[in-house]
């Protein structure tokens, strides 16, 4: 065992309120750690689903948040102050034999996160400190991973999902509407565990709490998009902006990005105009971006350089163009058709004096006027349309065949998980990166190229600088990367391909833009990208 000062065994293994000895029938650590490496060694879904599900029956209910947090690969807490330098520099003998509770570990996550003032550094150390001297050393290489956000897996929060569903014995449906309204997985974990169907069905759009919005799934073409959904639908553009929600209850306006990172404070023209509309409370989906003084658009780093709490370009003024509603003065409109939706968000918008636009689109068209669409967005500078299905409700979180994008060029959102180091004129630079498309069932991004192509100088050099953090090995050749960046490929389609473990590999690939925008759970999966094998060039 470690040494015991400051009474850090006492605490972690069997003293206080939190600790637990091996004879009590609190979930350990280790306990995490060995379901979570079972989740890594298949690449079954039901097995992984399995694993996790075994192991939250188990847990009590006070328990089942950490656990569920931690195997979808994230803390409970959002903001640890915690780096990966700092974690890399500790250096502790590991304990010989795991003592570890959940509820030891998430208390100790609890207070790093409340830590702060002067002497919070040397606070956190000695926490941190306490922490890995407790651990042995699969626990605290799992911490590691876990603190630095090295254990996401993107999709494997559909895997943990479909075991909350198995471990509560309740439709794994129910389960995904509640969590898609609820935003918190650990959340529904708890509701599901201890409250069964009638809870998670309780579970509510709450004006104030933002909901995982609809997404889109690449089309092949109009015309083949157009073909799928057959004539009830709208084609509307689609713009190169940043997906926004935006609630409003009275006065109180809050506004969330794609990723429900709330930018309230950091989109003020947003809150105004959203605060001028007539109506008490309302919950609307759309895009903003910013516009230059002919009404086209300008870069999409201009948009999103309002979003970042340090930088924001406050010259930068942002558009809201809303394509959705969700929620008008207590009406729920989830569930209700599009065309609905559609009629509702008309009538609020119809009086507006203040520039809150609607998506342009037209409703029913015919191929010439769906064509007319899409080439009037082009002209506009945007980049392209999306198809929608008028009889369609608000899949909240889902990716589906509802809404279907389409553009003239093919694009992709994967995974940066490497980097080579150039020669010739990009000698010293990070430059040509590996790129991974989404595992579905939370493994490892699947790797479908690389590329250098379409770089400028000024990115050559930030990837330079950046990629040595985020880096998970270091070689002569570059680095290999941890699974964090999301970047916007071109392509000109995909071709069969035994050189990739996914069996395709993208043709003529070069970089658009990274996507700060996008996490890894949101980038396009490998399914997607085997899909481009029939599209026409």
């Amino acid at each position: 065992m470690p040494p015991t000062t400051n009474g850090w065994p006492e605490r972690f293994t069997g003293g206080g309120n939190v600790g637990a000895t091996c004879d009590d029938a609190l979930v350990l650590l280790a306990e995490v750690v060995a379901a979570s490496a079972a989740v890594a060694a298949t690449r079954a879904r039901t097995a992984k689903a399995a694993a996790i599900a075994e192991l939250l029956r188990r847990a009590d209910p006070d328990e089942v948040p950490a656990v569920t947090a931690w195997l979808a690969g994230d803390p409970l807490q959002s903001r640890l102050g915690v780096g990966w330098r700092t974690l890399t520099r500790l250096e502790h003998e590991p304990a010989g034999e795991p003592a570890l509770t959940v509820h030891a570990v998430d208390a100790v996550l609890a207070e790093l996160a409340a830590t702060s003032g002067a002497g919070s550094a040397a606070r956190r150390e000695t926490l941190l400190a306490g922490l890995f001297s407790a651990a042995t050393g699969e626990e605290q290489r799992f911490l590691v991973r876990l603190l630095t956000g090295e254990l996401r897996q993107g999709a494997l929060e559909g895997v943990v999902l479909d075991a909350v569903a198995a471990a509560a014995d309740v439709p794994a449906a129910a389960v995904r509407r509640a969590f898609m309204l609820s935003g918190s997985l650990p959340g529904t974990a708890a509701t599901a565990l201890t409250g069964g169907v009638a809870a998670l069905e309780a579970v509510r759009l709450e004006v104030g709490r933002p909901v995982h919005p609809m997404l889109a799934s690449p089309g092949s073409s109009l015309d083949d998009a157009l073909a799928d959904l057959g004539a009830d639908v709208t084609v509307e553009f689609k713009l190169d902006g940043a997906r926004v929600q935006v609630h409003r209850d009275g006065d109180d306006v809050r506004v969330w990005t794609r990723t429900l990172r709330e930018i309230t404070e950091a989109v003020p023209e947003l809150v105004e105009r959203v605060r001028a509309l007539p109506c008490r409370s309302a919950v609307l989906d759309g895009e903003t971006l910013a516009l230059d003084d002919d009404g086209r658009p300008r870069a999409f780093q201009d948009t999103m350089s309002r979003f970042g709490a340090a930088t924001a370009d406050e010259s930068v003024l942002l558009s809201p163009f809303f394509f959705d509603l969700l929620h008008l003065d207590g009406r729920d409109l989830l569930d209700e058709p599009l065309a609905a939706r559609l009629d509702a968000l008309a009538g609020l918008l119809a009086a507006d004096e203040h520039a809150v636009l609607r998506m342009p689109g037209v409703r029913r068209p015919d191929p010439a006027q769906a064509a007319g669409v899409l080439a009037d967005a082009l002209a506009a500078g945007h980049e392209g349309v999306v198809v929608k299905d008028l009889g369609a409700p608000y899949a909240a979180g889902r990716r589906g065949r509802a809404w279907q994008k389409v553009k003239p060029v093919h694009t992709l959102d994967l995974v940066v998980i490497g980097a080579e180091w150039g020669y010739g004129r990009r000698s010293g630079k990070l430059s040509n990166i590996h790129l991974g498309a989404r595992d579905p069932d939370g493994g490892e991004p699947v790797m479908v190229g690389k590329t250098f192509k379409g770089m400028t100088d000024e990115l050559l050099a930030w990837q330079t600088r950046t990629f040595p953090d985020l880096a998970r090995e270091q070689h002569q050749w570059g680095v290999l990367l941890r699974p964090e960046l999301v970047v916007e490929i071109a392509v000109d389609g995909v071709q069969r391909s035994p050189r990739y473990p996914g069996g395709v590999a993208l043709r003529f690939a070069r970089v658009v833009r990274y996507r700060p925008d996008k996490t890894p759970g949101q980038a396009d999966t490998i399914e997607a990208v085997r899909g481009l094998l029939a599209s026409p060039r």
